[in-house]
């Protein structure tokens, strides 16, 4: 193998994104001045409330529809879920059982929705998620800017803002603040451990391991590799994408969930805007394509991802003595590593299409 042929490997290696996120994780934090142990609390942090959010991107690349950037409306979902319960104020393990159902509900409708859009644009899969995110978007808004005090009846004033109509920016979610990530929380040195989120997420990662080597998932990858292949097989294709995006919509749903209640409060008509965006970077951040994703590479981007994250502001802060650079950065990496996958993933396509095109 010559040169040509190992650079040419290594460019199409699923090893090359994850490895230059950990050359720039590592020169960043040299620069930075932060201690292993703050950065390392703080990946912890972002594991537990951003994991399932990034596992929930898998499913529909596995089913061949790309990057599901309509994880933003299970993360509204949530957000509704929430907003609902809060109003009539229904507090501790209680309150977050009612929100878990009915944020399971919610984004499940959402899903079957998501899902049958998404099979009437077969092949153009992440531009309509895109599209879907933003018109969501905008009816979320309609929601609890106008609905509530009009439509919707007023249970709790200290959400509403002083008008009457309409949900405030920030609302305080102290009766919810860590009701979990107290539970096994273990400490060694400076480091904490909330064991008992590290192992739902685990879990979530397991089942959805365990989900896609069942038959539910053999028909998933079959659709994932070929629709015409799968139909000819007797599978119902239609019906496997839609539930492929129901359980993504759900999974994002309760991720959201465990990312606020984790943060204890939240900016109502924000909270959810870039959920797609740090999902999908950090999967993608892990080796992942928009064609081949596997737990492996959500874990390991979620380190890689975050770490660079927290580190890049204060290394740009102590570089060029402005903080605002490392701000910038971080956003250049987010789109940087959804671009680079794509570019990718081109390339390797169409490697893939010569040697038949030949024939």
């Amino acid at each position: 193998m010559n040169k040509r042929e190992q650079a040419d490997k290594l460019f199409h290696s699923e090893r090359l994104v994850p490895i230059i996120f950990l050359l720039l994780s590592y020169l960043a934090w040299q620069f930075s001045g932060l201690s292993g142990a703050f950065v390392l609390n703080q990946v912890i942090t972002r594991f537990i409330r951003d994991g399932i959010l990034v596992l929930s991107l898998i499913i529909p690349i596995a089913a061949g529809m790309g990057l599901n950037f309509a994880v933003t409306v299970g993360a509204m979902c949530a957000q509704a879920a929430l907003l609902f319960v809060i109003n009539y104020q229904v507090n501790g393990i209680a309150g977050i059982l009612l929100v878990a159902l009915l944020c399971i509900t919610f984004s499940t409708l959402a899903g079957l929705v998501i899902g049958h859009i998404l099979n009437m644009v077969k092949g153009k899969e992440m531009i309509v998620t895109i599209i879907i995110g933003t018109l969501a978007n905008s009816l979320y808004q309609l929601v609890f800017l106008v609905g509530f005090g009009t439509i919707i009846p007023i249970g709790n004033e200290e959400i509403i803002l002083s008008r009457g109509i309409g949900v405030r920016n920030a609302v305080d979610l102290d009766m919810y603040r860590n009701t979990i990530d107290k539970l096994w929380l273990c400490k060694l040195g400076n480091i904490e451990i909330p064991l008992f989120m590290i192992l739902v997420v685990l879990l979530f990662a397991c089942l959805i391991y365990y989900l896609l080597n069942t038959r539910f998932g053999q028909k998933v990858k079959a659709v994932g590799n070929s629709n015409e292949k799968a139909e000819v097989s007797g599978i119902n294709v239609n019906m496997v994408r839609i539930m492929a995006m129901v359980l993504s919509t759900v999974l994002a749903a309760l991720g959201q969930l465990f990312f606020l209640q984790n943060i204890g409060m939240f900016d109502v008509y924000t909270a959810h805007m870039n959920a797609d965006l740090i999902s999908c970077a950090a999967l993608l951040a892990g080796g992942a394509s928009i064609k081949d994703a596997k737990i492996r590479h959500a874990i390991i981007g979620i380190f890689l991802f975050h770490t660079l994250f927290i580190v890049s502001p204060q290394a740009g802060q102590n570089l060029f003595h402005n903080a605002a650079l490392g701000e910038y950065f971080r956003s250049f990496v987010a789109y940087g590593t959804i671009a680079f996958a794509l570019i990718i993933n081109i390339k390797n396509e169409h490697k893939q299409q010569v040697p038949s095109n030949s024939i």
